[in-house]
């Protein structure tokens, strides 16, 4: 049965049907009976059926962990895992996991990871996207940005196979982000799990495989396994 909701004096109609979508989201409904903090969790647990790569991860970074669903399931997929995360939004603390209330773009950023973090990661998360501003250009741009220092943090932290997930944009990783991908990872892949709304634009790279911190020339590797049409275009 669909829930309905009325246009309330003073709200907007797309709050409106916002709170609409929500009420009759199953995976709204799914997170809530399951105890998690988001519908997002249920993006990280497709993205690990299909690639695991949180089996065996000892040392996790979430970058962009508010409200926390993602590091909910790293701690209950991992429980021995030492989970540390990051975000300028406040974070309800969650149990086994070490939160900086910071934004990741600051100078400082990278060494308080590090310093909390204690050593190298068997795996970095993102879940990060940049506030929109309405034109799909520069959102793209400004989300990418983030998409890019991530992955400079995964190459100064990663253990040699090693992965890094995060969220892109529709349009996918430019030409130039994925030829770093493929030089540092032995296999890049786009992926959009089941959770993810089809009427959104994400979509997440999923970099396996990290060669290890070297300067020497990477080994172009094939992006994707994945139909050409079931992707979003480079």
């Amino acid at each position: 049965m669909t829930t309905r909701v009325k246009t309330a004096k003073g709200r907007k109609v797309g709050s409106t049907k916002w709170l609409q979508r929500q009420l009759n989201d199953p995976y709204v409904k799914k997170a809530k009976a399951e105890g998690y903090r988001s519908r997002a969790a249920y993006k990280l647990l497709e993205l690990d059926e299909k690639f695991r790569f949180l089996r065996g991860s000892k040392a996790v970074v979430d970058l962009g962990i508010a409200p926390g669903g993602w590091s909910q399931v790293v701690r209950k997929k991992c429980p021995q895992a030492a989970v540390v995360g990051i975000d300028f939004l406040e974070v309800t603390p969650l149990d086994g996991v070490t939160i900086l209330h910071m934004d990741f773009t600051d100078e400082d950023a990278d060494a308080r990871l590090k310093e909390a973090l204690g050593g190298e990661a068997d795996l970095v998360l993102s879940d990060m996207a940049a506030n929109t501003v309405g034109h799909p250009q520069t959102d793209h741009l400004r989300t990418m940005g983030l998409v890019e220092l991530g992955l400079e943090f995964a190459k100064d932290v990663l253990k040699p196979g090693g992965a890094y997930v995060a969220k892109v944009l529709a349009g996918g990783t430019d030409h130039q982000l994925l030829a770093e991908l493929k030089k540092h990872f032995n296999t890049v892949k786009h992926a959009k799990p089941p959770a993810s709304r089809k009427d959104s634009s994400e979509w997440y790279v999923v970099a396996q495989g990290f060669k290890g911190r070297t300067d020497g020339p990477g080994v172009d590797i094939e992006a994707d396994a994945e139909p050409a049409e079931q992707r979003p275009t480079p």
